[in-house]
């Protein structure tokens, strides 16, 4: 039986050139910049309840350091290290390599070196530890958000949601929607690009996990404000998928890692400009007020308050 320490050589001992000490020791040894300020996120993925036992390992490998990612870009960091740790039911070697060829691809696509971890036996639990950089008094901040900014989101939020509604067969999507779908649950891209261009033009930023406007809520509960939304400046749903549940998955779904953020109107030329430059849609959704804090209006095509009852996902509500 191959041991751990086997499996780890064989899959997860790559060169790590920005770090002083990499694997192999009780710990690594990392050095920001001079001048950089450390941010550190961590997140678990959790078989039966982020993703399916039968996930193709090297898009699980993808998520499990993207979804970390995803957090130092709400944060305006640049991605520099990541840890690993996890439990596995079994040493399967094609498994556990496939999922390392997913998580370097990932790595080497956003410039992270893998410095570390552990493993154990156990249900298959996989928790990354992500560490990016960025100038002191530069990050994008839930409380930073200011009453009269215009609310952003990129690209297009419900697609993970909608392909996951796939897989369980609430619905069924035609072929092209359903890759692109899967795609977007699956193998999810950060947008660290993006976030690192919103420093010093957007406020307030954070990443679509568990629903827009579940999402939203923590930027309106920490900053002190309202919102209102507006679901015809939202993405177009796509057409050959049912529009409530479309609709329903863009507004809760979650997990598609899109970037939700606010900025004075004075920025909207500047944000359109980046939106070409990164050839990624950003839509102006709406806007907060500095009226009940934490209070949110959602707007539907008719101009109508809509009676929302989901706003997202919660793992213990």
């Amino acid at each position: 039986m191959t041991s751990e320490f086997e499996l780890i050589r064989r899959h997860f001992s790559r060169p790590t050139p920005q770090a002083i000490l990499g694997p192999g020791d009780d710990c690594a040894l990392v050095a920001p910049s001079p001048g950089m300020t450390l941010a550190i996120t961590t997140d678990m993925l959790v078989e039966g309840t982020h993703f399916l036992p039968d996930t193709d390992p090297s898009r699980l490998g993808w998520k499990a350091l993207a979804v970390n990612l995803s957090d130092l870009a709400a944060m305006g960091a640049r991605p520099r290290w990541a840890l690993l740790a996890g439990s596995l039911p079994e040493a399967c070697d094609s498994w556990i390599g496939a999922f390392a060829e997913g998580l370097f691809a990932c790595a080497t696509r956003f410039g992270v070196d893998v410095i570390g971890g552990d493993t154990t036996r156990g249900p298959r639990n996989l928790c990354l530890t992500a560490i990016g950089e960025l100038r002191a008094g530069t990050a994008l901040r839930r409380d930073a958000a200011l009453p009269g900014d215009d609310l952003w989101v990129s690209g297009q939020p419900g697609l993970a949601a909608l392909g996951l509604a796939h897989l369980q067969g609430i619905t069924r999507l035609p072929e092209a929607l359903a890759e692109r779908c899967l795609d977007s649950l699956l193998r999810p891209l950060p947008r660290v690009e993006l976030g690192l261009c919103l420093r010093g033009l957007a406020h307030a930023a954070i990443d679509i996990s568990d629903g827009l406007l579940a999402d939203l809520g923590h930027i309106l509960e920490r900053s002190g404000v309202a919102a209102e939304v507006f679901v015809a400046q939202l993405p177009p749903l796509p057409p050959d998928a049912d529009p409530v549940l479309a609709r329903r998955c863009q507004l809760a779904g979650g997990d598609d890692y899109e970037l939700m953020f606010s900025a004075s109107p004075e920025k909207r030329s500047e944000l359109a400009a980046l939106a070409g430059k990164l050839a990624l849609p950003l839509w102006r959704c709406g806007h907060l007020r500095g009226s009940v804090p934490g209070s949110l209006a959602v707007f539907g095509e008719e101009g109508q308050l809509l009676a929302i009852d989901q706003r997202g996902y919660d793992h213990f509500g």
